[in-house]
This record gives structure tokens, sequence and C-alpha cells, in this order.
């Protein structure tokens, strides 16, 4: 589920905004980069009196359901959705459902009552509504969940999202990926669960993210995500054009795309989620050491030595004749490879994963040196192809895990 922070004041401010900058032809054709403009300008006078008035009074015909500015929100809100659809597609990635705030707006109103049934919900002087969260149950650890008007705040809507979600899905464990800012907010958010009652909110987890820096694509400095994948897939085909090995591939510029995206990846996910890192495109993309590209590349010399030598199902094969260091180095790590999911699926850590495939994708390449096939005795032959399919076979589910097509060809 894809849950957009698609309500608040935000979108007071972003209403506002477009009524004086936006373009109803370029919302169509792109509306993120539009949207981005139309808030960026809007934000530079959000100090004026004026605006902010403005900005409170669209937002509050939004909660007023009028129908003019709803519609307006409703363009925001369904031309972001085909354009977020059309971009994770290209990251193979599908949502069964985009939820968002704005779901919660009456039902949020609804955990207030509860919480006040509980009595759980204490008025501040100056009016506001808050939960508190401090052992002593002194107030010197709280949680805001209603404004002085009445209205519901963002942890609100997500105590009543979350509400919801289990009564839908009978979750066995529900996990929120969001960047680590958020963390404060998610402790809040599942503590005020439990004192609600319900002994599920043991079963929900935040799993953080921290931020890329350094990022920069040839537009400049605020980066979108299609901007990145762009570049990447434009680089990489410069890469594949330039290099002596690259054979006469079928359609270069999806190979370059899901090469491309297979550096990005590996570069994301190979430290903890939650630190930041220094984003390099030349590290990124360099074909030989710890990189999505050598993954990549390995994946595809080993696919085609199975073309070379028969890829048919290898039975009867004498495991006898791998004796050499190099063969049983690649054997022992194969073995270790559900080890290594368990961890990832206990901690929720890419980085396990990561780390295991390009040790694996290292030792193959040495094998696949010292280990000739061609020209060995038939049974040898038989054993070392049967090793190096293991190892393709392995290194191809391992990538697909993290979201990596693996090419057989580049």
């Amino acid at each position: 589920m894809n849950y957009l922070g698609d309500w608040g004041m935000q979108f007071g401010l972003l209403g506002v905004g477009f009524q004086c900058f936006g373009n109803k032809e370029k919302l169509k054709s792109s509306p993120l980069q539009h949207l981005f403009e139309v808030y960026v300008q809007i934000n530079k006078e959000a100090d004026d009196e004026n605006v902010k008035k403005l900005a409170k009074d669209f937002f509050r015909k939004l909660e007023e359901h009028d129908e003019q500015t709803l519609s307006l929100w409703k363009q925001f809100r369904d031309f972001s959705i085909e354009e977020y659809i059309r971009i994770y597609k290209r990251l193979g990635v599908h949502f069964d459902e985009y939820s968002g705030e704005s779901f919660y707006q009456e039902k949020s109103q609804e955990v207030l009552k509860t919480l006040e049934d509980k009595g759980l919900l204490q008025k501040t002087a100056k009016g506001t509504g808050v939960v508190d969260l401090s052992e002593k149950k002194d107030l010197s650890l709280f949680s805001t969940v209603m404004r002085s008007d009445g209205t519901s705040l963002y942890i609100t809507r997500d105590l009543a999202a979350a509400i919801d979600r289990m009564n839908k899905h009978s979750c066995d464990t529900m996990i929120y990926v969001t960047d680590k800012s958020q963390s404060n907010h998610f402790q809040h958010l599942f503590q005020i669960l439990k004192l609600m009652g319900y002994e599920w909110a043991e079963r929900c987890q935040h799993v953080s993210f921290g931020l890329v820096q350094g990022m920069k694509t040839r537009r400049g400095e605020v980066v979108f995500l299609e901007d990145v994948l762009n570049e990447v897939r434009s680089r990489m085909l410069q890469n594949m054009a330039s290099a002596k090995t690259t054979k006469d591939i079928e359609d270069p510029i999806e190979t370059a795309e899901k090469v491309g995206l297979a550096a990005l990846i590996i570069q994301d996910f190979q430290g903890l989620l939650s630190s930041d890192y220094q984003f390099s495109w030349d590290r990124a993309l360099q074909s030989r050491g710890d990189t999505g590209v050598f993954l990549q590349y390995t994946h595809a010399r080993l696919h085609s030595l199975e073309q070379m030598h028969g890829n048919e199902q290898l039975t009867d094969v004498n495991v006898a004749c791998l004796q050499e260091p190099d063969a049983i180095s690649v054997l022992q790590h194969l073995l270790r490879y559900d080890e290594v999911l368990y961890q990832s699926s206990q901690d929720l850590q890419p980085k396990h994963i990561v780390s295991y495939l390009l040790t694996l994708s290292h030792l193959a390449a040495v094998a696949h040196k010292t280990l000739p096939v061609k020209g060995s005795a038939p049974e040898v032959a038989q054993a070392r192809c049967c090793l190096f399919q293991a190892a393709r076979s392995v290194l191809a589910n391992g990538m697909k895990l993290l979201g990596i097509t693996p090419v057989t060809q580049m």
C-alpha cells in the first residue's frame, strides 16, 4: 500500500499557489514537476499574512467539502497517482492500493471521541488536545492529536488509518517505511495505540531510511526520481557503447535501464537503511568492485557460459570432481544463502543479501577463471557446469529479491 500525504495545511498553500501560478496544461503533462514549481513559488510568499489567510481558507473549504476546491484537489491527487504508477512501473514496483490521509478525516474524529471516552484526551490551556505519554503521567512527554479548532492532525489520521487497516486486512505485521525524521512520530503512534487497548500495536514496526547526499542530475539540485532513472540509463548506455566487451545486444536501452537500476539499488542498499550516504555516479557505475553493474556483468557471463555448454537440467553429476579450493569456496558460500535470507527477514535490512551476492559474484568470477569447462574431462566439465548454474540461479534469485531484473547480455 502506498499511503500518501494528500491532506493537511500544505494543500491550502498548494491550492492558493495553483490559483496564482498554476497552468492546467502543465498539470496534465508533468504534474509532479509543475506542482513542485508552484509550491516553491508560493512558499516564497508563505510568511505573507494575506497568503496565510488564503491558504487557511482553501484548506477549510477542503475540510467542508466545497465542490470547486475538492475538484481542484482531486485533480492534483489523480494526476500525481497516474505519474507515480508510471514511474514505479520502471522500478518494477506495483502497489495494490493507493490510500492517503484524506480517507481518514472523518474517521480521525471517531478516534478523538474514543480517546476522550477512554480518558486519554487532555485539553491544554490553548485548547489543543494531547495524549500523555509520560511514565509518571506528568505530561513531560505528550503527543498533540487535535488542533484548538477541533480538527485532526497527521498523527490522528495515522491512528485512524492503522485501526482501519488492521480491521480490513488482519495483518500479521504492519511495517511502515518512511524517512528517519519520522521515528518519534511512529514511537508516539504505536504508544497511543497500546494505550487505546490495541494489543496488535506490538506487531507494528517502523523501518526508517536515511538521506541520499550529494545527488545531482544534469537538471539541477532538486532531484526527481524520473530524472535519476533517465540519467542512469543514459550514462549506462554511454559506458556500454565505449566498453570493448559489450556484445550486440537486442535492446540496449532496456539493458541499460536494468543495469542502471541495479547500480542505484545496490548503492542504496549496501549500508544500514537508516544511514545517510554520499551518492556518487562514478562509484555506482563502476563495472568492477562492489556494484550493481558487477552483479549484472557476473550474471550475464554465467548465463552465456550456460548457453555455450548446453543449459539442460544436469542430473547424475559427480560432485566428487569439485575438489579445487575455488569450487569449494563457491559451494560453501551457496550453503549460506538461506541463513542470509533469514537474517534479512528478521531485521528487515537488505544489506545482508547485497553483501552475500557481491561475495558470491567475486567467488564465481575467480572460479570462472580457474575452473574451465571447455577442454576438461566430460565428468569434470559437467560438475563445473552444474556449479556455475547453481551460482547463477542463486545470484538471479537474490537480485530479484532486491528488485533487480537480471540481464543475460551486456
